[in-house]
């Protein structure tokens, strides 16, 4: 099964596989049923997770019911207990929409809820993060998690990101990252798609993040907090969810005027 799953990973394109998904999760769910994990967004135990990953898979960290990853399942948690995404009214643009959360978060009656993406067949609005079709200080909340890492003008993408986002308005920016590497590394020379995935870690990335990456989010004026929220947690909760140990949620705010 996990031989099969990797197959599909690299070789059918993002998404397609998005589409092909909905009919697979139900027999993963049942296949992997167990005891010893739990994915925190549905509440379904499980044996094992699946492996993910282009370059170096990673084993046990794909929910086989939502497809969450260690980000995903820390976000929510964070999202759960540490703000008020699950009970304000908020207008909320969610970039690059995972199918962990797309549903669960449409359903939210307290949500004005808008995706948008390029490519996804998630998006409500097809727009380029570089030059976005909305209006200034639009959005009480931004979720952009792994998008800026394909993005070649990041620096660009940040300011359209400050510029839609509320004063007084927070998002999280999730990005791979490298926290033992003081500076962000990237070269514009790598285009080869192979390339690319032994260097980046995928093949449709431009950039490895390094502790640098906060520094550039407070230079486009967003007030940033690095969050470790695995530190609130015990170590049994850190593996029965699944979640990578010390990964730092990006939180930041626009500051009232």
């Amino acid at each position: 099964m996990k031989k099969i799953f990797r197959f599909f990973l690299n070789v059918i394109p993002r998404p397609v596989l998005i589409k092909f998904s909905y009919f697979v999760r139900p027999l993963f769910a049942f296949w992997y049923k167990g005891s010893t994990y739990i994915d925190p967004i549905d509440g379904k135990k499980f044996r094992s997770f699946l492996p993910y990953g282009y370059e170096n898979p990673r084993e046990n960290v794909l929910s086989p019911s939502t497809l969450s990853l260690e980000r995903h399942r820390l976000l929510w948690l964070f999202l759960k207990t540490e703000t008020n995404f699950f009970t304000a009214n908020l207008n909320v643009l969610h970039f690059a929409p995972e199918q962990a959360f797309y549903s669960k978060f449409k359903k939210l009656k307290n949500l004005v809820y808008t995706t948008t993406d390029l490519n996804s067949p998630l998006a409500d609005i097809k727009a380029d993060i570089c030059n976005l079709p909305f209006n200034n200080d639009s959005y009480d909340v931004i979720l952009c998690n792994h998008v800026l890492e394909h993005i070649p003008d990041d620096t660009k993408a940040m300011k359209e990101l400050y510029r839609i986002l509320k004063p007084g308005g927070w998002g999280i920016f999730q990005v791979p990252q490298e926290l033992n590497r003081e500076k962000t590394f990237h070269d514009d020379s790598i285009t080869d798609q192979k390339e690319r995935a032994k260097i980046f870690g995928q093949y449709d990335h431009v950039r490895i993040y390094g502790r640098d990456y906060f520094q550039k989010l407070r230079s486009v004026r967003f007030e940033v907090e690095e969050v470790d929220y695995t530190k609130t947690l015990t170590s049994e909760e850190v593996n029965r969810y699944r979640l990578a140990k010390g990964e730092i949620i990006p939180l930041v705010k626009k500051r009232l005027l």
